[in-house]
């Protein structure tokens, strides 16, 4: 009887749910499981208490979709055409008249000053409360160029999973994007489970106002803090206040907040997500102008860094897609 039990217990052992279902069985995942355990494993040399068990990850291109532009982008663009009758004079104005003529990429060619010039323009002006419902009303009825899905199933299935995972072993998980803050925390905490108290972003400058007897915060169109690059361990370090023991990119744009998790003592684990996968996704790296993987890509094989290889590693990339 005791033998019965003892077999029947390894038989359910054994039958115990992949929490990361959507990964394929390899080197990438078995570093995560990997590292996990150590971390969470009473009377590991490389346990790691609660409340240390910070995980920080990038939005656009490791949580979701970022080709062929930002969503947030996209957004922008959408609000141009929306106010463009209140704005004769954009006809003439770069970078809004060629914007206007459907050559988006002119119009970005002016880089950070253009896009900048755009989210000021359309994204300003407003209370924080009128900017998420704009921002909520637009995710509810965009669809994706190339998939014909909302932004929000433009996610990536095994990410969820791995927060998900993570969470459910004492962590708690951070978005840490170039991305706008304000963009991101009406809906992160529905797609992601991630709370807006735990979305670091870029931002622009508020204000407290009084309007018709009623306490306001004011979106004003100055830009305040760029949270890319060397913005993030910033980000991370302000909003934060701890230092990461997890860290997930995709571009050079994270390889600083990498570079500052794998800094701290003892076990720490670095990944960028290798957009490999041309049919199910895009394959793009060193010469993408969004999303490049260049200096990144090499620091971290040099550091033995986890690569995510997206066409190998993944069984599922969006939830859309998944049988």
């Amino acid at each position: 009887m005791a033998l019965c039990v003892l077999l029947l217990s390894s038989g359910c052992a054994s039958l115990k749910p992949d929490p990361l279902p959507s990964w394929n069985e390899g080197s990438s995942k078995q570093a995560i499981v990997g590292f996990v355990s150590k971390v969470t494993t009473p009377g590991s040399p490389d346990f790691v208490p609660v409340p240390e068990r910070i995980a920080t990850f990038d939005n656009d291109g490791t949580l979701w979709a970022e080709q062929p532009l930002y969503s947030q982008l996209f957004f922008v663009l959408e609000r141009v055409k929306t106010l463009a009758p209140q704005h004769p004079e954009w006809k003439t104005k770069e970078p809004f008249a060629s914007l206007l003529k459907g050559d988006v990429k002119g119009a970005l060619s002016g880089g950070d000053k253009a896009v900048a010039e755009l989210i000021g323009a359309t994204s300003t002006g407003m209370s924080t409360a009128e900017f998420d419902a704009l921002v909520t009303q637009w995710l509810a009825t965009a669809k994706h160029p190339r998939f014909n899905q909302p932004y929000t199933a433009m996610v990536y299935q095994p990410m969820i999973e791995l927060m998900a995972y993570l969470r459910a072993n004492g962590f708690k998980t951070f978005i840490v994007s170039g991305g706008g803050m304000a963009f991101m925390r009406p809906w992160t905490e529905r797609v992601y489970g991630v709370p807006p108290e735990q979305v670091v972003g870029s931002s622009g400058k508020t204000q407290f106002e009084l309007r018709d007897g009623k306490p306001v915060i004011m979106r004003l169109p100055e830009l305040g803090f760029i949270n890319d690059g060397p913005g993030k361990p910033v980000g991370i370090n302000e909003h934060i206040g701890r230092r990461p023991i997890l860290a997930f990119g995709n571009s050079d744009g994270d390889l600083q907040m990498l570079q500052w998790t794998a800094a701290g003592s003892g076990a720490r684990f670095m990944a960028f997500v290798h957009h490999t996968d041309a049919a199910r996704e895009w394959a793009y790296d060193r010469d993408s102008s969004i999303g490049r993987l260049d200096k990144g890509l090499d620091e971290a094989r040099a550091k033995g860094w986890t690569v995510v290889d997206m066409k190998k590693d993944w069984a599922v990339v969006f939830p859309f897609a998944a049988k």
